[in-house]
């Protein structure tokens, strides 16, 4: 479509191109297609099982190698905690204190989430700072009833004149509340750095946050930097970056118009979590452990969790080593037809890729650029952890446009589930995705691999939103762990519960690995 010198400018601004836009337009109004599941990845078929002497071989292979390779922790921590609190919003809009009780509220609302925080109310990690935050705005709190008293504890949590807490950045939340201090997110990520994402005694980190957060994230880290330094004999460099502005996408109207402001600019929202591949691509590290913000545990449970970590570091590391040996052999003068088969074969066995039933009838020389260009890509380790009820995307063997299959993270938004069979698929699935990836995203010379080469354009994702009261449809760049690295050599690897402890509503803080006692 053709857009007005007012439109370039703003687009310009914003480093896109009108191309750009229009690709998306295209996008709104072709559509995208589904995913199409050939099956779902399980136990030795997609997902591998690890004894534990092996599990110990791997730990012991990464410690080996630990001092001698650059390591990374990338955590995604951009959102505020909004979403925690959703059912306490709700709580403090609907209910009246003077006028009805909570236990009719629960159960006319069936709201079993605010029944459980309720309950658990004096467990919550900041449960003393609203208490000594209610003393300052409400004097006569001890003659209020027990209802009343309930009500004005959120209301002091949340109101923005007050605590504020649910746009506060998640991360830097009170989490965990030890004997001697409160612990937030943020500083739980540097205590598990400490255990598996540093060597040589310094560990490095970097967190994709909000660029308005970044003081309060700065503020936080000088308060414990010495703290946590002596208590891990550590030195840690933490890095911040935001998402960038090239990432968003245009919004349109459900007639796929571009959707317009109060004002008659357009309107660009950010294109979720896929965008984070260009702040993942700038990053110099040779492993890049990559967890989100709200998943952490108390002190007494990280040594577990730690190791796994290092299990799944240890068999990137034997995996990259083998890969990189295979190149340069398969680059050599003198390549047997042995070797090919033995590559072909560690491609299918190990790396779950599926090598062309034409491969025999290729000449040698497009063999051997056929091996090397399924090697030669970045790798991606990623713990799957058993389905318990807990939602997430899952691993799944998909069938592409040119029949090729292959192993992908996909979210249950992606898959047709009108579509029969398709239902069935993702219903069977065994496992499911805790965001828990170690990468490997260099080649080979040791060079950093073009990311965005082995995305797949076609996983996006159109959602519905609204704005000035008006729905708007709005376009999701590829997952990070999903679309963004469909490309990927790919490793699904079996790990406990232990390893997924994420804080999604503020009920989550009463679970067992999120609590001293």
């Amino acid at each position: 479509m053709k857009f007005s010198k007012q439109d370039i400018q703003q687009i310009e601004k914003k480093g896109l191109t009108t191309k750009k836009i229009n690709a998306q337009l295209d996008i709104f109004k072709l559509g995208l297609p589904y995913v199409n599941l050939k099956s779902e990845a399980t136990v030795e078929h997609g997902i591998k099982q690890i004894s534990e002497s092996e599990r110990q071989d791997l730990i012991r292979f990464f410690e080996a190698k630990r001092n001698h390779v650059s390591l990374l922790k990338f955590v995604p921590a951009s959102g505020a905690a909004t979403r925690m609190f959703k059912t306490l919003f709700e709580f403090i809009v609907e209910f009246n204190p003077d006028e009805d009780t909570i236990n009719s509220f629960i159960n006319r609302k069936k709201e079993t989430d605010l029944s459980v925080f309720l309950v658990g109310i004096e467990k919550l990690p900041f449960y003393k700072i609203v208490m000594d935050k209610i003393e300052t705005y409400y004097p006569e709190y001890k003659t209020y009833s027990n209802d009343k008293q309930k009500y004005v504890f959120v209301k002091t949590m949340l109101d923005e004149d007050k605590l504020n807490y649910g746009f506060y950045p998640k991360g830097l939340l009170p989490f965990h509340e030890y004997k001697d201090h409160l612990a937030s997110a943020f500083e739980e990520h540097l205590f598990e750095a400490a255990l598996y994402a540093s060597s040589n005694n310094e560990a490095h980190l970097h967190f994709t946050i909000s660029e308005r957060y970044k003081h309060i994230f700065d503020d936080e880290f000088k308060r414990i930097e010495a703290i946590v330094e002596r208590k891990t004999n550590t030195k840690f460099h933490i890095s911040f970056s935001y998402q960038k502005e090239s990432t968003d996408t245009i919004a349109v109207t459900p007639k796929n118009e571009p959707f317009r402001d109060e004002n008659g600019y357009l309107y660009f929202r950010p294109s979720g979590h896929g965008a984070l591949l260009e702040n993942l691509s700038e990053l110099n590290a040779d492993v890049i452990f990559i967890k989100n913000i709200d998943n952490v545990v108390v002190f007494k449970y990280e040594n577990e969790v730690a190791d796994y970590k290092k299990m799944l570091a240890g068999l990137l590391l034997q995996t990259q080593e083998q890969v990189f040996e295979k190149i340069k052999t398969l680059k050599g003068e003198q390549v047997s037809s042995d070797d090919l088969i033995a590559i072909g074969e560690f491609l299918m066995n190990t790396l779950n890729v599926k090598v062309s039933h034409e491969f025999e009838k290729y000449s040698k020389k497009y063999q051997i650029e056929y091996l090397i260009e399924k090697l030669d890509r970045p790798i991606r380790v990623c713990g799957m952890v058993k389905n318990e009820g807990e939602p997430g995307g899952g691993p799944f063997w998909v069938k592409e446009e040119s029949g090729n299959v292959s192993l992908q993270i996909v979210e249950s938004a992606q898959v047709d589930r009108k579509n029969k069979h398709q239902k069935e698929i993702l219903k069977n699935a065994t496992h499911f995705n805790p965001v828990d990836l170690v990468c490997g995203i260099k080649n080979y010379k040791g060079e950093t691999f073009d990311l965005q080469k082995f995305v797949d354009n076609k996983t996006a994702f159109i959602t519905m939103k609204t704005k000035l009261d008006k729905d708007l449809k709005a376009l999701e760049l590829p997952g990070l762990w999903n679309g963004s690295m469909a490309s990927w050599n790919t490793i699904f690897v079996e790990v406990p519960l232990i390893t997924f402890n994420p804080v999604k509503t503020v009920t989550d803080l009463l679970k067992p690995t999120h609590q001293i006692k």
